[in-house]
């Protein structure tokens, strides 16, 4: 498994029982402080193994960092970061490279492994799966209020535990259930990692607006044009491929299509096996699990979103 369906993560079998399954990403700072960037930019590298179901073996350093214009000190808090978030999810950092560059960015290779028959891709949802979301949306919106000294001491730190917060449970807590597909929500936004999974499956999905789990503020923020450019590019990317009920504003697309950093799991699972998902994430105690929709039969449009009427009680 390679680029072909815009994966996670790369696949290859090694024998008939094992698949290796490896991943590179790296970011630039989103937080001021360097451990904390340390530690949600190993999370989201780590995220996209657990999106493929795989558990992870080993990671790899890959740092960018201005030598001549920070101190070191600032360098060895984000790589403590990293490594205790490797740690977290029972890995080591066992090497890795790094270059002088004019803005520090830091990030992982991950190697994993899963089972040949069990690599779990972000193709094969069928009509009738429940959508299932591990993490509330928002980050990408609060990072950047955060950048403008918007944001409370509690919701920082809130955000910043968000994105540092691994995706093992919730991956774990896909064991022997019938799981069609699974991505992880990060960069294109909720709306483009779907609309990945849509294409590769040759179906569409229907989003109910009321059920996405946000974090704090974030519909505030949009409404006032507190937003990552990001977030206007993917809503622009899928606008050719959404319906949206006349009661959404454009606030609540805007949220939609925030590019995230270390995102919740996007779990396309088959009906039967809802209850038992369900059960098992909230006794994970993820962040959330809430099914925001469902997949449906190929039509014109790949996402249709949908929002109770003004006049709805």
């Amino acid at each position: 498994m390679g680029t072909s369906t815009s994966d996670d993560a790369a696949a290859y079998q090694i024998d008939e029982q094992r698949a290796l399954v490896q991943t590179v990403d790296f970011i630039t700072p989103i937080v001021d402080d360097p451990y904390d960037f340390g530690r949600i930019a190993a999370a989201n590298s780590i995220s996209d193994i657990y999106a493929m179901g795989a558990r992870p073996l080993f990671a790899l350093n890959i740092v960018c960092f201005p030598t001549k214009r920070l101190p070191m000190s600032v360098l060895s808090e984000i790589l403590r970061g990293g490594c205790d978030q490797a740690r977290e999810a029972g890995i080591e950092i066992v090497g890795g490279h790094s270059v002088d560059d004019a803005e520090p960015k830091y990030g992982l290779v991950v190697t994993g492994l899963a089972p040949a028959k069990r690599v779990l891709t972000n193709v094969g949802a069928m009509p009738g799966d429940a959508l299932v979301l591990t993490k509330p949306l928002g980050s990408g919106i609060l990072a950047t209020a955060m950048k403008r000294n918007l944001l409370s001491v509690e919701l920082q730190q809130r955000v910043v535990d968000v994105m540092a917060t691994l995706n093992r449970a919730a991956s774990e807590s896909l064991n022997d259930l019938e799981i069609h597909a699974l991505t992880d929500v990060t960069g294109f936004g909720l709306l483009g990692h779907l609309a990945e999974m849509l294409t590769g499956s040759r179906v569409s999905a229907r989003l109910e607006l009321d059920h996405i789990p946000l974090l704090g503020e974030v519909e505030r923020f949009a409404q006032e044009g507190v937003y990552p450019g990001g977030a206007k590019r993917n809503l622009e990317r899928i606008a050719s491929q959404t319906t949206w009920s006349d009661t959404i504003s454009q606030a609540n697309r805007l949220v939609l299509a925030d590019p995230q950093t270390s995102g919740g799991l996007l779990i396309a699972v088959a009906p039967d096996d809802l209850s038992r998902l369900l059960d098992r994430l909230q006794r994970a105690k993820v962040l959330s699990a809430a099914v925001i929709g469902e997949v449906t039969a190929p039509d014109s449009h790949q996402i249709h979103v949908t929002a109770p009427s003004a006049n709805s009680a």
